[in-house]
C-alpha cells in the first residue's frame, strides 16, 4: 500500500565524472543500463514497488536527457489526484546562488519543497545504483527503534570500502557508535576478517530531526554539507542514529548492490546480465523493473546461409534491433540497433541506435547511442590504434566509443 506519510528525496544531480565519456553530455543516472533500462530506473522502482509514490527528484549537471526519460516513461506511473508524483526539481536557489555544495546542501536547499508536503518521515537516496530494495522494511526498522536517522548498510570488501564508502560501527543493537567517511583503512566488522559495514547512502530521516540538523549544518562554514562526511559523524553520540541491514528483494543466494561509479564497474554490471544465471533477475515479476517502453517492432533475425547468419547467443536484444546476417555473443543491445552481415560483436554493450558496418568486429567494447561503425571496422582488437582514434580505453582494457565520434 502507498505509504502517505513519506517523501523520497533522489540525488541525481552528480557529474559523474568516472563515466565520461558516457557522461559528456547526460547526468549519471540517465546513463542506458542493461539495455532497456537507465540507471535511475532502478532506485525509482525501488520506490514504486516500496508504496513510496511522493518522490523528489533533485538535478543538476545535463539533466536534459534524465527529465525527458522521467515524463515519457515514468509519470504514468503515478496518480498526481491522488497525491502522488515524481517531480524532477533543478536547482531553485531558494536559499541563496550556489549550486548544491553536497548532499546535505541539496536537501536544505529543497526544503521549502519538502515541507510543502507535510511528510513525517523523508528518505534521501542515490540515483546511481544498481539494486533491488524495499524501502518500506526499512521505514519500519526506523520506526520500531524510534530512531531519528537510519542509515542503510551492506558488508563490504575492506579494499573496496578504501576511499569509497563510508564504514560504520555498531552495537548489538545496531545502533551507530562510529562513522568514518571514506576511510583509507576500514574497521572490520568484528568476528569477520573479510568485511566491513558500508554505507548504501541511503538515509531515513524523522522529519523535526531533519530540519534541526540541516539548520545548524548549513550555519557552520567548515562543513562541507554532506551527509556522510558530516551529519552522521556528527550526531551518533547524541542522537539515536541506527544501521539497517540491506535485505535484498532480488531473492538470490547472493545480496545484489553494484555501485556503477566507473567504465569497468558498469561494463562489469552489464556483462553480470548476460550469464546463464544472471546475479540480478531483471526477470521477475515479484518486483519489477519499470522504465520507458518505446513503441518499437520486436526484434529480428535476418539469414541463415552459410558464414552469413543473423545469431544472438547469451544476449540482450531489445526491440526494434535487426541481427542482419552478423553474430552476437554475450552482448547487451539497446533499442533500433542494426548487425549487417558478416559482422560480430563480442562481450559488449552497445547502447541505442547503434549500426554495426557490414563485416566489422567489435569486441569487449561499449558504444553509446546513434553511432555508425562503418564496413570492415575493428574495435577492441588493437587497443592502441583503438586510442589513436579517439576511443577511451579503461584500466581493464574496455573500449568506449563516444557519441558522434569519427571513424
Amino acid at each position: 500500500m502507498p505509504r502517505s506519510d513519506v517523501l523520497a528525496i533522489i540525488l541525481a544531480g552528480g557529474r559523474g565524472a568516472r563515466l565520461e565519456p558516457l557522461t559528456r553530455d547526460r547526468a549519471k543516472p540517465a546513463v542506458p543500463f542493461g539495455g532497456a533500462y537507465r540507471i535511475i530506473d532502478f532506485t525509482l522502482s525501488n520506490c514504486y514497488n516500496s508504496g513510496i509514490r511522493k518522490i523528489l527528484m533533485l538535478t543538476q549537471y545535463k539533466a536534459m536527457s534524465l527529465h525527458r526519460h522521467i515524463a515519457m516513461g515514468w509519470s504514468r506511473y503515478f496518480c498526481r489526484e491522488m497525491g502522488e508524483f515524481v517531480d524532477v526539481v533543478p536547482p531553485q536557489q531558494y536559499i541563496d546562488e550556489n549550486w548544491y555544495l553536497g548532499t546535505a546542501d541539496a536537501v536544505y536547499q529543497n526544503m521549502f519543497a519538502v515541507d510543502t508536503e507535510r511528510p513525517n518521515y523523508v528518505i534521501v537516496l542515490g540515483g546511481d545504483h544498481i539494486y533491488k530494495m524495499d524501502y518500506s522494511k526499512m521505514l519500519d526498522f526506523h520506526i520500531e527503534n524510534n530512531a531519528d536517522a537510519t542509515v542503510a548498510a551492506i558488508p563490504i570488501a575492506p579494499d573496496i570500502a578504501a576511499g569509497q564508502f563510508g564504514v560504520m560501527e555498531v552495537n548489538h543493537d545496531f545502533r551507530i557508535v562510529g562513522f568514518e567517511e571514506k576511510p583509507h583503512e576500514p574497521k572490520l566488522i568484528p568476528g569477520l576478517t573479510d568485511r566491513c559495514l558500508g554505507s548504501m547512502g541511503i538515509y531515513i530521516f524523522t522529519i523535526q530531526f531533519l530540519r534541526d540538523i540541516l539548520s545548524r549544518d548549513a550555519a557552520d562554514p567548515s562543513s562541507q554539507h554532506d551527509f556522510g562526511g558530516n551529519i552522521i559523524p556528527s550526531v551518533i553520540d547524541q542522537h539515536r542514529i541506527f544501521a539497517y541491514s540491506f535485505m535484498d528483494e532480488n531473492r538470490k543466494t547472493e545480496a545484489y548492490w553494484r555501485d556503477v561509479g566507473t567504465l569497468d564497474a558498469f561494463y562489469d554490471a552489464n556483462m553480470d546480465l548476460v550469464s546463464v544465471d544472471p546475479l540480478l533477475n531483471l526477470y521477475d515479476e515479484h518486483w519489477a523493473i519499470y522504465t520507458l517502453h518505446p513503441n518499437y517492432p520486436p526484434t529480428k533475425f535476418v539469414f541463415a546461409d552459410g558464414d552469413r547468419t543473423g545469431l544472438a547467443v547469451d544476449s540482450i536484444v531489445c526491440p526494434g534491433s535487426i541481427i542482419s546476417g552478423g553474430v552476437v555473443n554475450r552482448s547487451v543491445l539497446g533499442h533500433r540497433c542494426r548487425i549487417n552481415s558478416f559482422s560480430r560483436v563480442e562481450e559488449s554493450v552497445l547502447f541505442s541506435n547503434v549500426n554495426v558496418g557490414r563485416g566489422s568486429k567489435i569486441r569487449r567494447a561499449i558504444v553509446d547511442k546513434d553511432v555508425d561503425i562503418p564496413p570492415y571496422t575493428t574495435i577492441g582488437y588493437d587497443l592502441a590504434r583503438d586510442l589513436q582514434r579517439g576511443f577511451t580505453i579503461t584500466e581493464n582494457g574496455i573500449v568506449v566509443v563516444a557519441k558522434q565520434v569519427q571513424m
